[in-house]
């Protein structure tokens, strides 16, 4: 048993073991929140400490929920992570279109090509539906694309082996970029 398993399951009956289970968990998601903010747009100023500092409070901070097992608790803070970055996205999109109007220095103003929240925002449109339709596959995408896992440990998170996670990674992207074209197609009529 994993000192990881311990902790939940202290915490589970109600032992005091919050302090120890940030401890033991802190740089694992470190870790995992610097992959994922190396896939972010070079206008993305969340660095990775502040993106696990509040997801650690999303999950609820010193007042942990009881986790059922390892999986459980880092599905729930990749899935806290996607809400932070896809939060910190839908800001800076109304602020591009006129939300929050104020003045700005002329150096400050940012010029650029299509940036990455553009993306986050249409996988995060089309993961919900992709839930739906293929819940553990979608617990996958969201591990991997917003918790900056690889397949290996993705794979590990869910209990699953590496080749079955990659045939589902194959599976989620075909099914998400058809999703996402189909949602940018006009509609003629």
């Amino acid at each position: 048993m994993s000192e990881l398993t311990r902790i939940l399951g202290a915490n589970a009956r109600g032992e005091p073991a919050t302090d120890r289970l940030l401890s033991l968990v802190y740089d694992e998601l470190r870790q995992l929140a610097a992959r994922k903010m190396t896939q972010e747009s070079s206008t993305q100023t969340l660095q990775p400490t502040a993106l696990v500092h509040e997801a650690w409070l999303r999950l609820g901070g010193d007042d942990q929920p009881i986790w059922e097992n390892r999986t459980h608790f880092f599905c729930a803070a990749a899935e806290a992570m996607r809400r932070i970055l896809i939060d910190r996205a839908r800001s800076k999109q109304a602020r591009r279109h006129g939300g929050g109007l104020q003045r700005l220095d002329v150096d400050e103003v940012e010029i650029a090509a299509p940036l990455q929240e553009d993306e986050l925002l249409a996988v995060n449109e089309v993961l919900d539906r992709f839930a739906m339709h293929a819940p553990q596959k979608a617990e996958l995408v969201k591990l991997r694309y917003f918790g900056g896992l690889g397949l290996k440990e993705a794979g590990q998170v869910l209990g699953i082996s590496e080749p079955t996670a990659v045939r589902w990674w194959t599976y989620a992207k075909t099914w998400l970029y058809q999703a996402i074209q189909e949602s940018r197609r006009p509609l003629n009529g």
